[in-house]
């Protein structure tokens, strides 16, 4: 008996030290329903699945929604994870939660949104979302002709201003070649092209009612850029409604499979493409390191976060703006 119940007790402690051994990391997007973080979860669920890891997914309500971000990243101390991945609401005051994550030996790589300040999280896997944004800005003045002309409807995430819309913002605008005022924020530019400074929650009925208010300010807007596919399929439901679908260029950022399909459709001009499963499955295997050898990822020569890749999707290219067709987007697309 005596040697069945030391048996049973080394057992127990095999058990136990497995399950300690385990590594676990924690995946925290802005929603749950934005395809674009659908497709991230994904890659996170397949790389962790892969690597034998476990992984715990929690979403804000909408887009903006900083306090169940900060009792997620609580629950994940809590639960003793060894990494969180992080698509931050609100870049700024997230940062005090992510501080103290890291404090308890937590990798915390922040995703698509760099955290303000960026060093705030160890690491940020990224599209380069100020290329992203320059890229269709340089699309879009090169389709319109005469810049001068332009008036530009702009449709931002929300007034917090996540550094990833203040990012492509800025890059719009550099690349449509209007002069910027302060590049760490939006709204404080005074070209007298820009109609008005839109926000959307970067949902499609943001981009409805933003449009709305663009079309009341000025019938005729006739180049606007978009935060994110959805804000822009909403955008064009309004145009239809107003029967200006064939008067204002319509450009955005994600690359998703609906998006590149309404470049297809004619529906949108163009769109920057972006890979957020790479960028999540990449966070994975970068939290599996952390845990194993206590290395932290590398930033891309030149940078400070590692560039997962942007490419500019349109069937009507435009010189000297590198591009690739929506038959080539549709084959990389995701959502």
């Amino acid at each position: 008996m005596k040697r069945l119940m030391m048996a049973a007790s080394a057992a127990v402690l095999m058990t136990a030290g497995a399950a300690a051994a385990e590594t676990s990391v924690c995946l925290i997007t802005k929603t749950d329903t934005n395809p674009f973080f659908v497709k991230m979860k994904e890659g996170a669920e397949a790389k962790a699945a892969e690597l034998g890891m476990t992984l715990k997914s929690f979403a804000g309500k909408i887009d903006g929604d900083h306090e169940t971000q900060v009792q997620a990243i609580e629950t994940c101390i809590l639960d003793g994870a060894s990494g969180i991945l992080l698509t931050a609401s609100d870049t700024s005051s997230i940062v005090p939660a992510v501080q103290q994550a890291r404090d308890a030996g937590l990798l915390v790589i922040a995703l698509d949104t760099p955290l303000s300040p960026i060093d705030a999280a160890d690491s940020t896997f990224a599209t380069d979302n100020f290329l992203a944004g320059e890229l269709i800005g340089k699309w879009a003045a090169g389709t319109v002709g005469d810049t001068s002309s332009a008036k530009i409807g702009m449709m931002n995430i929300n007034v917090s201003q996540p550094t990833v819309g203040v990012l492509r913002n800025q890059g719009f605008l550099q690349g449509f070649g209007i002069d910027l005022a302060d590049p760490a924020k939006w709204g404080d530019e005074t070209d007298a092209r820009i109609v008005n400074n839109e926000v959307t929650n970067a949902n499609e009925e943001g981009g409805r009612k933003s449009m709305e208010n663009l079309l009341t300010m000025d019938a005729g807007t006739n180049v606007l850029y978009t935060i994110n596919e959805p804000a822009a399929a909403g955008a064009y439901e309004t145009l239809k409604d107003f029967g200006k679908t064939d008067d204002v260029i319509v450009v955005s950022v994600d690359g998703g499979c609906p998006g590149v399909q309404a470049v297809a459709d004619g529906e949108l001009g163009a769109t920057s493409q972006q890979y957020p499963l790479l960028m999540a499955a990449l966070g994975v295997e970068a939290v599996k390191t952390w845990a194993e050898t206590g290395q932290k990822p590398e930033n891309t020569p030149g940078k400070e976060f590692f560039d997962t890749g942007v490419a500019l999707i349109t069937d009507n290219p435009v010189d000297g703006v590198p591009s690739i067709s929506s038959a080539e987007g549709l084959e990389l697309c995701w959502g």
